[in-house]
């Protein structure tokens, strides 16, 4: 671990009133922004950032939370000291791997709510009192239009995974492709992130580091030395009334090439944890999740940690896993370099946030789109990039996928419209 400035923290979390928009003290040009299911967190402000790889933050964070002075009497998820991450989907990645602990944050968990404040020990600001709330600036919206692959490049990519399994190279590849685009300047981006939150509130919305979305897929949550994540992997858009509804359901729940495609990714999440868990299980057969655009065949893991892993930890050893890069792990990220002509940056990477304790919330950053939030000042439109991918197996067709991609897109696409 590289050496770290003996930087002491002050952390204050004091209960206020029960506030009924926590996104409303959010930055609207920045916001970060976590919530599921009504329960949320928003944070601005930035006290310390740590750099580095997925493998060594986990080790700084506990050094930085070991000297921290924290006053924390409500003890919820989310409150005391926090760090938020958004870290790229490969290693190569020009993104960088940062995890930002903000100054102040707001959040709601029930019906309880909170303000926590962290500042360096000599700090004189009121530490129970909340911050400003920001009025939202006007509706705005997006343009979008092909990225790097277009719809024939793309089932062009689908053909070279497909050839790549039959060389024996790989079992499953995913392949993305990605939609270009640009918002006015100064748009208040707290407006997408209220969309989706809206009409997705069964899956994690997110907002860290300029990638916001609404993900359904958990990569890891620990709480209290327990250990919990949702495996995705097999979907099938949903039907235009009832019928074609429960037909596309009992279709995916009955697919040979579904069924495998998930099972590679249980299998990639279950041997990642083992390692850190004791009395891990996962059900043997997977369910049929139903979000407002598609079915996911989907299976839940828990265990108990052992060894005294954190979040952070987990999240080194789980990512990438075979949901959204392939098995197996290395051989499909050379694939993946070969086909796609694009970094994904933070898509399909992991995106949540950690505590003290080793506690976090952590999500796969899928349903969602990075905004160059660099050239925010600068009077011009702003760029985004949006993508989405689907996992390529033996009997996978190309125009089935493109299908697939599209379906994914959905919901960032209607947001942003």
């Amino acid at each position: 671990m590289r050496e770290l400035p003996l930087v002491r923290l002050r952390v204050v979390t004091r209960e206020v009133q029960t506030l009924d928009d926590v996104l409303a003290y959010a930055d609207p040009s920045n916001p970060t922004f976590w919530s599921r299911r009504g329960d949320a967190i928003a944070a601005f402000g930035e006290t310390v950032v740590l750099h580095g790889g997925a493998s060594t933050l986990g080790a700084e964070w506990r050094a930085l939370a070991a000297r921290a002075k924290i006053d924390d009497p409500l003890g919820l998820p989310g409150t005391g000291l926090l760090a938020f991450g958004a870290f790229p989907f490969d290693p190569r990645s020009a993104a960088p791997h940062t995890l930002r602990v903000p100054s102040v944050i707001v959040g709601r968990r029930g019906d309880r709510s909170w303000v926590t404040r962290i500042a360096r020990p000599d700090s004189t600001e009121d530490a129970s009192a909340l911050p400003p709330r920001t009025e939202y600036g006007p509706y705005w919206s997006a343009s979008l239009g092909p990225g790097a692959l277009d719809h024939s490049g793309y089932q062009a990519a689908v053909r070279g995974g497909l050839a790549a399994i039959a060389a024996g190279e790989v079992s499953k590849v995913v392949l993305a492709r990605e939609l270009a685009g640009s918002m006015p300047p100064g748009s208040d981006l707290r407006r997408l992130v209220r969309a989706l939150a809206t009409g997705y509130p069964d899956c994690w919305t997110y907002a860290v580091d300029g990638i916001i979305g609404a993900s359904p897929e958990t990569l890891v949550t620990v709480s209290g030395g327990t250990v919990t994540a949702r495996v995705l992997a097999g979907t099938a858009p949903r039907g235009a009334d009832a019928d074609a509804d429960t037909a596309a359901s009992v279709a995916l729940a009955t697919s040979a090439k579904d069924q495998d495609e998930h099972l590679y990714a249980v299998q990639s999440v279950l041997a990642s944890l083992r390692p850190h868990t004791t009395a891990l299980a996962a059900s043997e057969q997977p369910f049929t999740l139903k979000l407002p655009n598609v079915f996911h065949l989907a299976t839940d893991v828990e265990g108990e940690l052992s060894g005294g892993a954190s979040a952070l930890d987990l999240v080194a050893a789980l990512h990438p896993t075979a949901a959204v890069a392939g098995t197996p792990t290395d051989a499909a990220l050379d694939v993946i370099r070969r086909l796609e002509p694009f970094d994904r940056g933070r898509y399909a990477g992991p995106v949540g946030w950690v505590d003290a304790n080793g506690d976090g919330e952590w999500a796969i950053a899928l349903r969602g789109a990075q905004f160059d939030l660099d050239a925010s000042g600068s009077g011009r439109r702003i760029a985004l990039r949006a993508h989405a991918g689907a996992g390529i197996v033996a009997g996978s067709d190309p125009e089935a996928e493109l299908l697939e991609t599209r379906v994914k897109f959905r919901p960032i696409v209607d947001a942003l419209a």
